[in-house]
């Protein structure tokens, strides 16, 4: 059984560490979990300087090769030396029509990528919200334990179950909390890479 003075301790450490430091920066974004800014879109006029995307955006699943393409690209198991060998090949392979191929090449890449992004973004998001919902059950869960220790004669019992309750949310809240800064990382990791092949791609152009 944990000591009510202790087990307080414990609650309000655990959870005002995880309100620091996961704080949203962006108060529109209530259950964005991350120090990161929430920002669920890939910015393209930073890393592509190449011809317009209009046209190819609406037509690059059409052409196998380079749906298969993209699909390998943008796959972080892909290393990026590999990667940018098969940007390379591909452009090589594309003759006349390099330029226009790479740029269909770059769309798909951005649409694939954006919607991991996106969907990484929602996710978190739902994760956001599962640590808030947690969050308040364990806090309930405290404050009937206190009531429980408060009560003469005290039932011994109930105060072992309650606690044990108490105890086991805050282990899963933790082990939670712990995953949520790996996680984290995740959209600026997508963001990195999608860099790193718009300069392999507009490199292979020239």
């Amino acid at each position: 059984m944990i000591h009510r003075s202790l087990l307080l301790a414990l609650f309000l450490l655990v959870f005002a560490d995880a309100a620091a430091a996961q704080a949203p920066p962006q108060q529109s974004q209530p259950d964005w979990p991350c120090r990161q800014v929430r920002v669920p879109e890939l910015a393209v006029g930073g890393v592509w300087a190449g011809p317009p995307l209009d046209a190819a955006m609406k037509h690059w699943r059409d052409d196998a090769t380079i749906a298969d393409l993209v699909t390998r690209l943008a796959q972080r198991r892909t290393p990026m030396d590999e990667a940018e060998r098969l940007v390379a090949q591909f452009a090589k392979s594309a003759g006349d029509k390099r330029k226009e191929r790479l740029t269909t090449l770059f769309a798909g890449v951005y649409e694939r990528m954006n919607d991991e992004r996106r969907d990484l973004v929602n996710g978190l998001d739902r994760f956001g919200r599962r640590l808030k919902t947690m969050a308040e059950t364990a806090r309930k869960e405290t404050q009937t334990l206190r009531e429980l220790q408060d009560q003469k004669p005290p039932d011994s019992e109930a105060i072992k179950k309650a606690s044990e309750a108490v105890q086991w949310r805050l282990r899963l809240f933790e082990e939670q909390r712990r995953m949520v800064g790996y996680v984290c990382e995740s959209p600026a990791l997508i963001e990195q890479r999608f860099g790193a092949l718009a300069r392999a791609i507009q490199q292979a152009m020239e």
